[in-house]
């Protein structure tokens, strides 16, 4: 038998290769999102940014409040590199996939509360009921001299020390050893852990030195008051840190995870994964829409308000694009697949949120660098406490170390790291179920200062999208036809005869009157000999009961030449509509004009009450568009706009000319807008807007998206901006005041240890709550 050899080592990974990392610049750049365990403060924030930004080529940035980092590198750095580095600085992290919600909440703060509940109560409660303490030293001496069992020393009067040694040891060194081990891992770089270990170990080590040696105080219950403090405040404040990222939980968790499909006219029900542009599925009443894509069949009303803001159910009729995961209320849908994945709307909603959650506002720059000096400072104070007290205090040893303790405790530097970061986690998950989506934290401040305000029209000012505006059928132009066709010339034989035409073309306009024709139950005729003249309009024999007329619709000018003169009310309609800058068009039917269309875009409802409420805030506001004169000073009039606020037929370099040249003024501009010919203007803005149902491109270079169709959302935006900055600002002052008074009032003695431990977790918790309270 021939020998088969196997080699096992062939495709096994060489030892170390997932180590080695050679940055290259022709590799494309990765965004990854990783979950950090172990965080405390934003000293830690400090030591893993550190560590990985010391690698070439990696930009990281930690986000204290979700618990996340979020790291852009070379794609050939392996996750399992940047999770060695992580671990290497004292921390845990994974990798989290697309759609993984944030580590929020770590089940371990509930199971560590538990047990330090358990360990510290009886600690405490012993220690302080001095009554209790005699009948415990009786009972413990007689059941150790029925046992044969060694008392240690001074038990007569002080077994009751040793028993709360006893008690709470476990919490000492089990329950809080995670704790213990950051400290020692961050030696060198000292973060909270090192203030909270210092304290409770210097406690602890003292007692039992006091308790050995019957000399001096016992402060066994503050090394265990300090910890269960320490981790009920991590407990509340990681509860806390779920409500405030509850928003974008609520998206993420939007998704459907299985879809109903359709192949060969049966439903077949298969993983959302499995799910590929094109595919026909079923949307049931009472089902999320499991993807992006246009309705094929089927009428309902649909609820966009988790993923847009939109709170009134919007009517879906085929040929209408849907939102996956929005709420199918009444009706049955089949639609078309036309995003999935990472391409749908809620998925760059989501991005987009994620993104600015795992960005760095400016403001919070001075709390960093405060933060990074922090614990080094408070522990040199916490010596010299110790020696001033002692040496040049004449105060007992005792007194000198219990005052040095409070100090290390008092100190928070978890205030300052939560200080922006919660805000922007409250402010960000919340605007976006609002349809307020903040990609950059740089708006925060820059909404504070915005004095004037550049719209667009088409898009931003209006509806961005051609609807029949107006339409005349009189009766008198029909008298021309004759008899023959006078039992056909109803107003749905009339609508009937534009829909067959104007559904077979893709202009704006045909699509805007067929939508109107069938919206008024006009049925689809056949059509034969149908031609498209570009610029001019459409014709076509379209059969109408026993007659086939020639149809022809488009401008009035064309129609004109090839019709008898114009009826006097079909004369006054297009004149009508003309004076409102409407396009307009013409049917006619075998040379006789019978009907008028007149489309345009609308103005926003609630455009002139948005315009309003920026001018009452004292900010200037200009229209600058690529329409004619006409169509602008009209729609600047309608929504109250001063005509010297108006620029027409402005190319995308003459907005970014004049957003340029606001600016050159001192201006703080703001720029609204949704197409192409808008990025540039919205890049050179100080602070920029698009509208979500606008281009990819203005989308992605804005500073906020706007997902609801209404205006009004431009304003409730800066107020979310400036609300979210003030909640900042207030956290920050907290956070310093808090240390600035605090520590100076323990160094002088006048607090003990353990309301040290209670009121840093408040200062902590005060800092989540008061970010919850943005709306």
């Amino acid at each position: 038998m021939e020998d088969i050899q196997i080699d096992l080592m062939k495709h096994r990974t060489p030892q170390g290769a997932a180590e080695k990392y050679e940055p290259s610049q022709s590799a494309p750049l990765l965004a990854q999102t990783f979950a950090v365990t172990g965080m405390t403060c934003s000293a830690c924030v400090n030591s893993i940014e550190r560590a990985l930004n010391e690698m070439d080529g990696v930009s990281a940035s930690v986000n204290f409040a979700s618990e996340t980092v979020h790291v852009l590198a070379p794609a050939n750095l392996s996750a399992e590199l940047v999770i060695k580095k992580i671990k290497a600085a004292g921390y845990g992290a994974t990798l989290l996939s697309d759609n993984s919600d944030p580590a929020l909440h770590r089940k371990g703060a509930a199971r560590a509360l538990i047990f330090a509940i358990l360990f510290a109560a009886p600690s405490i409660a012993i220690s302080m009921v001095m009554s209790w303490h005699q009948p415990i030293n009786n009972w413990l001496i007689a059941l150790f001299t029925d046992y044969s069992i060694p008392l240690p020393p001074h038990a007569h009067h002080l077994f009751a020390s040793w028993l709360v040694l006893a008690v709470s040891a476990p919490l000492i060194f089990i329950v809080a050893f995670p704790i213990h081990r950051a400290a020692i891992r961050n030696v060198f770089h000292p973060t909270m852990d090192t203030l909270v270990s210092l304290g409770s170990l210097s406690a602890y080590i003292w007692s039992v030195y006091a308790t050995y040696t019957a000399q001096g105080d016992v402060y066994t219950e503050v090394a265990a008051g300090v910890l269960l403090f320490v981790i009920l405040g991590r407990f509340l404040e990681s509860r806390a840190k779920r409500s405030a990222g509850s928003a974008l939980s609520t998206l993420l968790a939007l998704g459907e995870k299985e879809v109903a499909v359709l192949r060969n006219g049966t439903e077949v029900l298969i993983p959302i994964s499995h799910l590929v542009i094109g595919d026909e599925f079923v949307v049931k009443p009472g089902s999320r829409i499991a993807t992006d894509g246009v309705v094929i069949s089927g009428q309902s009303t649909v609820d966009n308000s988790l993923i847009t803001g939109e709170s009134t159910p919007i009517e879906i009729n085929p040929g209408m694009s849907v939102i996956g995961s929005a709420l199918n209320n009444n009706g049955r849908l089949i639609v078309r697949a036309t995003r999935i994945g990472s391409d749908t709307e809620l998925a760059r909603i989501t991005a987009m949120v994620v993104t600015a959650q795992g960005t760095k506002a400016p403001i919070q720059a001075l709390a960093d660098k405060i933060a990074s000096i922090f614990v080094p400072v408070v522990t040199v104070l916490a010596i010299g406490t110790f020696e001033g007290w002692y040496y040049f205090g004449d105060k007992s040893l005792t007194y000198s170390i219990s005052t040095a303790i409070t100090v290390l405790v008092i100190a928070c530097p978890c205030a300052l790291g939560l200080a922006t970061p919660v805000a922007l986690l409250v402010a960000s998950g919340r605007g976006a179920l609002r349809g307020i989506v903040i990609r950059h934290p740089r708006v925060l401040e820059a909404s504070n200062s915005i004095d004037t305000v550049v719209l667009d029209k088409t898009g931003t000012l209006t509806d961005g999208a051609m609807k029949v505006q107006q339409v005349a059928i009189p009766v008198s132009a029909q008298k021309v036809l004759g008899a023959s066709f006078a039992t056909l010339l109803t107003e749905k034989s009339v609508l009937s005869s534009a829909l067959a035409l104007e559904s077979q073309s893709n202009h704006p306009v045909s699509q805007a009157i067929a939508s109107y024709c069938i919206a008024r139950s006009a049925e689809q005729l056949p059509v034969t000999e149908f031609t498209q003249t570009p610029g001019v309009g459409v014709a076509g024999r379209v059969r109408i009961g026993d007659q086939s007329p020639v149809v022809i619709i488009g401008s009035p000018e064309s129609v004109a030449h090839s019709s008898v003169p114009f009826d006097v009310e079909i004369q006054s309609a297009i004149r009508e509509a003309q004076s409102h800058s409407f396009a307009v068009s013409v049917l006619a039917w075998d040379g006789v004009a019978i009907a008028v269309f007149a489309a345009g875009d609308v103005i926003k409802k609630d455009a002139a009450a948005t315009i309003a409420a920026l001018q009452s805030k004292k900010i200037d506001t200009w229209l600058l568009t690529g329409d004619n004169p006409e169509a602008a000073a009209k729609v600047g009039a309608s929504v109250g706009i001063s005509s010297d606020h108006i620029i027409a037929l402005a190319k995308p370099e003459d907005k970014l000319a004049k957003i340029s040249s606001l600016q050159s003024e001192g201006k703080r501009v703001l720029m609204v807008g949704d197409g192409v010919n808008d990025a540039a203007a919205l890049a050179q803005a100080d602070l920029s807007i698009a509208m979500g149902t606008g281009t990819d491109t203005a989308i992605a270079t804005a500073d906020i998206t706007i997902m609801r169709p209404q205006l009004m959302s431009v304003v409730d935006a800066l107020a979310l901006s400036k609300r979210t900055l003030r909640t900042i600002k207030v956290n920050l002052g907290w956070a310093f005041a808090y240390n600035a008074i605090g520590i100076p009032i323990a160094a002088a003695g006048l607090m003990s240890p353990m309301y040290a431990a209670a009121a840093m977790a408040m200062s902590s918790l005060f800092v989540v709550t008061n970010s919850l309270r943005i709306k």
